[in-house]
């Protein structure tokens, strides 16, 4: 293998995190010992006489691209600064990888790295990726104005703020989507399954980098514990550390691990966490370099642990989440939820040497058996999901919902009002009498005037309490059927 992966901190994030403190970490943290990786190739390749004929062909080739370069500036019809005219050459050749994980991060974008490098940062707090053309929506983080939005895994962003995002580049994108606390931002969403777009009105808000959170809940007379990650920053490790330790001086006998909705992080960080749970006798995980040379990961565990384990996952879940959800599996525990994201690559930052970088996917990971999820994911072993209400859209009403109307936006209005515990009898979108009458109860219920009809208040209100309602866990199926099964 080319690159030792114990000197270097790889990104395992899927794109770019709209405000998320792991990416830069793990780009800072890679620039040392970059140049000297690449100091080395250049010393390298002044004694290898092949290199240098290949050196030779390369230069003839960057010849045609000078010609270019000379070309537009002595013939295009407006002035071109030369600065746009090379970032677009760099951007050019990446996007002949077809890699959506592959990108270039101007001085600019890693400026703005370098401002959320402290305790905590802005933004709307999700991860999006370029997925076949179109910006997408990873995972948005837990408690982030972009998960009490709504938001969801696969949602795709069409317009920021009404200015279409097409033809512009994952960085070009973010930078749209990004501003300071409590400026608001409107995002256009498609989801798949929703005839329509809809609009979503965010308030950027500050982001805390807390990732480990933790808790206790009696299972069958059973003390039983429950940490979720959320993302894998440079102290998620150690946060995680902490909190397992505390849990096991209670003594819990049995161990969740919730990291639904986590798009991932640093591959030294989940190789940290799986030091505490994968025995020695089994590789962590597995990297395959692009020769086909893989180096195993190995911990110094003597054991496995003395008391049940099972993971929580969904499509939220990615890259570094996806490691530790598949050695779990290959170990033997439960995986509860759903299929995960699917990301099998590991992204390495390349310092350009003015301030920018190259986000570039060096190597893929396989699980500890060899298994390669990308594009996949990790399949669930319990497969569950969750009520149907968890899955809604944000109430669009531009004209108030009443009787014998039909539409998508009122059957995802009965969803959510069910969800509230008002019977609708029926989710198909007709807007019947008993409908109206779980409308007028709502809005008794609320002190708002019972008229039974829905209309930006009333929908705003319904769409609140249900956030609400999901955000603090109630009819969590996923999490309730993991406990279940935990001692079985």
């Amino acid at each position: 293998m080319k690159l030792n992966k114990k000197q270097i901190v790889l990104i395992f994030v899927g794109a770019l995190l709209l405000g998320f403190i792991g990416a830069y970490a793990g780009i800072q943290l890679a620039q040392d010992n970059n140049q000297q990786t690449l100091q080395s190739t250049v010393e390298n390749s002044s004694s290898n006489e092949d290199e240098s004929n290949e050196q030779s062909e390369l230069t003839g080739d960057l010849n045609k691209v000078s010609q270019a370069y000379d070309i537009i500036k002595e013939n295009y019809l407006e002035d071109v600064e030369d600065k746009q005219l090379v970032e677009g050459a760099i951007e050019g050749m990446l996007a002949t990888l077809d890699d959506q994980h592959t990108s270039y991060l101007d001085v600019e974008m890693m400026q703005q790295f370098n401002e959320q490098i402290e305790s905590s940062f802005e933004g709307i707090g999700a991860e999006v990726s370029m997925v076949n053309g179109n910006v997408t929506i990873v995972s948005p983080m837990k408690g982030s104005p972009a998960e009490e939005a709504g938001l969801r895994p696969n949602d795709q962003v069409l317009t920021v703020d009404g200015e279409s995002l097409d033809g512009l580049n994952l960085n070009e994108a973010v930078a749209q989507i990004r501003g300071e606390k409590g400026s608001e931002v409107v995002l256009e969403i498609q989801r798949a399954g929703v005839t329509e777009p809809f609009e979503v009105t965010i308030v950027r808000d500050t982001i805390p980098v807390e990732t480990v959170y933790s808790e206790t809940k009696e299972v069958d007379g059973k003390l039983t514990g429950i940490i979720e990650i959320t993302n894998f920053s440079e102290k998620t490790g150690e946060e995680f550390d902490q909190q397992l330790n505390e849990l096991e001086n209670q003594e819990v006998e049995g161990l969740v691990i919730d990291v639904r909705g986590n798009p991932g992080g640093l591959l030294n960080v989940a190789e940290d966490i799986l030091k505490h749970l994968v025995p020695k006798d089994l590789p962590i995980l597995q990297i395959e370099d692009g020769e086909g040379q893989v180096e195993e990961v190995y911990s110094e565990l003597e054991a496995k642990k003395d008391y049940p384990i099972s993971v929580l996952i969904d499509e939220g879940s990615a890259s570094a989440s996806e490691i530790l959800a598949v050695a779990m599996k290959d170990l033997g525990y439960d995986i509860v939820g759903e299929s995960s994201y699917g990301k099998g690559t590991v992204q390495q930052a390349v310092p350009m040497g003015d301030g920018s970088s190259i986000k570039l996917t060096t190597l893929k990971w396989l699980s500890p058996k060899g298994e390669w999820i990308n594009e996949e994911g990790v399949e669930p072993t319990i497969e569950e999901k969750q009520p149907e209400y968890y899955y809604s859209i944000p109430i669009q009403v531009e004209e108030p919902f009443s009787m014998d109307e039909t539409s998508e936006e009122i059957a995802n209005m009965q969803v959510m009002l069910s969800g509230l515990g008002y019977d609708t009898g029926r989710t198909d979108g007709y807007f019947d009498d008993q409908t109206e009458k779980a409308v007028k109860d709502f809005q008794a219920d609320n002190d708002l005037e019972a008229t039974g009809e829905v209309d930006t208040e009333t929908g705003g209100l319904i769409e609140s309490q249900l956030v609400e309602k999901i955000r603090n866990g109630e009819d969590d199926q996923q999490l309730d059927t993991s406990l279940e099964e935990l001692y079985q």
